[in-house]
Parts: structure tokens; sequence; C-alpha cells
């Protein structure tokens, strides 16, 4: 079986995002080959004319399917697509939007929303990486929900990572947060106001953003607590990659996160006021001076989202939607009964 992968190619150095470059990874394991397309180019309108050059691209060369990641890409890949089928995958605010506020939209992300409404009749099957994100797929028969893999021989426990290693002062206690503190829908400014109540010299909260994403795994392995205090996400990479090194989390109760953590030991889930996440991080650091690490990769291997694990899934779909069987795009582990508990 042979894939084009299209997805943005805007990242630094033209780069292929880590988690689409993963799952690419993952499936070439299954024998797939896979190519990637990475489109060049801003907004709606690069976007389009991305498909108009995927087009003759396409013209020399052949595929069984196309998986767009992201629903403006999804549009490159419709419109260069000819006759061969396409696999949309919705990733986040292309979907429900870009919080910049607890409920509260950014105005110009709404145009976005609307494209992934738009696209939906001109694909063959649509997965979402988490319920939330499915509740935007009004065509129910082509969805499915399928939350990225982590790679579990590169995230996992490393007894041996000492905070040194990292730049940590292994006299303090280290509450990590890996995202984009200019981003606003990330919310740094509550793990800031979070960490200020604590009141102590003994906690500082680390932001080495930004990072390859082959060095995570040991800023986690290193950490005291992981926090995520977003405003909205759909099934964040990081959550899953925290718990698979077995890292304590405090995280805002968005997308799939309380689902994701279940009630495993050590990790959190708070509301967006800063007494309730510095609660929640002074328990978080209690559980990781007493007991030191979480059992989330336990919970991980228990949801089956190790990379190879989903990566079968996603091979299932792509077998499906070649053979045109696409009658029945139920997530095996009924994950929407799962995640409604």
């Amino acid at each position: 079986m042979k894939v084009l992968f299209v997805c943005s190619g805007n990242s630094e150095n033209f780069n292929i995002i880590p988690f689409i470059k993963a799952q690419g990874d993952s499936l070439e394991a299954l024998g797939v080959q896979v190519e990637y397309y990475p489109v060049i180019g801003k907004g709606l309108i690069g976007y389009l004319k991305a498909g108009l050059k995927l087009r003759q691209y396409l013209k020399t060369r052949s595929f069984d399917l196309i998986h767009a990641h992201f629903s403006l890409s999804g549009w490159a890949a419709v419109i260069g697509a000819g006759n061969t089928p396409v696999v949309l995958s919705l990733m986040g605010d292309d979907a429900q939007g870009n919080y910049i506020g607890v409920n509260k939209i950014e105005f110009k992300s709404r145009l976005f929303m609307l494209s992934t409404k738009l696209i939906q009749p001109f694909v063959d099957v649509i997965i979402s990486k988490s319920v939330n994100l499915e509740k935007h797929v009004y065509l129910k028969r082509k969805s499915i929900v399928i939350p990225n893999g982590i790679n579990t021989r590169i995230f996992t426990p490393r007894m041996d990572v000492r905070k040194q290693d990292v730049g940590f002062s292994p006299d303090k206690q280290q509450v990590l947060f890996l995202g984009n503190r200019s981003r606003i829908g990330k919310n740094f400014s509550l793990a800031q106001q979070a960490v200020g109540r604590l009141n102590s010299s003994q906690v500082e909260l680390v932001n080495p953003f930004p990072l390859r994403h082959g060095d995570i795994p040991r800023y986690l392995n290193a950490a005291d607590v992981l926090v995520l205090p977003s405003f909205m996400e759909g099934s964040p990479n990081v959550v899953k990659e925290a718990m698979a090194c077995n890292c304590p989390i405090v995280a805002t109760d968005v997308g799939d996160v309380k689902w994701l953590l279940g009630d495993t030991e050590g990790c959190y889930i708070t509301s967006f006021d800063p007494t309730d996440f510095a609660e929640k991080i002074k328990a978080a650091l209690s559980f990781s001076r007493e007991k030191g690490r979480t059992n989330g990769a336990k919970r991980i291997e228990e949801l089956g989202l190790d990379s190879a694990t989903v990566a079968q899934r996603v091979l299932e779909v792509y077998q499906k939607v070649i053979s045109n069987d696409k009658g029945s795009m139920v997530y095996r582990t009924d994950l929407r009964e799962e995640v409604a508990k």
C-alpha cells in the first residue's frame, strides 16, 4: 500500500510536524509506503494553490490513498486527488476553533471551522483525534475517532535521567510547561499564577520551549510535574507522552484529558481558577516527593495508545477505504462509550 501524507510544511526548516512524522513511521513499520507532500503556504488561498500544484505532482505519481492532516491540508488534497481516495484527520483548532479564553474562540478561526464543515462531503473518511473533535463532524457515516499514538520505546520511564542532565536544579522541584508561552490558547499565565500562589523558593516553573521532539522524554523524566493549563485541546500528545514517562500531571479538563488520566494516582484535573490549579500542583508535587512516579505508562498500554496499536487501527481504515467498504467506521474498542464513562 502506498500512501501520501499531505500536511503543513510551514514549520521551522520546513520539517514535517513530529507527531505526523511519528504516525508515518509507525505505518511504515507495518509495511505501508508513506511519502510526504508538505504544503508551503498560508491561509485558505495558499492551500488551494497547493492543491493545484498537487494535481500536477500526481500526474507522474500514483498512490492508493491520500491522508491529509488538518482541514486546510484536506482542501489541498481534495483539489489535487483526482480519483484517489482522501482520508482527513482533524487535529484540534481546525474543528473547534482557536480558544483565546474560557469558552472564547478567536473570531478569524471560525472561518477554519467553517472550512472543516464544508470539506466533509468531499473526503472519504474523517478521523477525529478525540470525541470532542468528532462533535464537529456532521457526516457521522464517515467518522471515526482515533487519537495519536505514542512511541513507548522513546517515551518510557527512565530512572537514569537526573535533573542536572536537562539543566534543572537538583535542590528544587520543577513544574514543567512544554508549550509555546506566546500562544494565548496554551494559557501560560495560569501556570504562572498558580506557581506564584505556592510562594515557595523550592518550586520553579520551567518552560524550555522550543525543544527538539527527541529531547522531550528526558525533560518529562526529570520534571516533578507536567502542567497543561490550555483553554482547549483535542487529544494533547504531551499528556500522553508524560503519562508514558510516568510523570505526574496537572491539567485543565480539555479535550480527552479526563479520559486519558482516568484514575491514575498523581494526575489531577483542575479548573481554570489559579487557586485550584495551585492546590492541584501542590498535591502533585507532594506525590512526587513521597511516591516518585505515577503508573501512567500502564494506563497508556491499557488504552491501546502505543503507536503500533494506533497504526494498526489507521491501517484498517485505509484498507476499508481502498476496498470501498466504509459502511461501519466504528472504533473497535468503542471509544465513544469509554470516554463518556
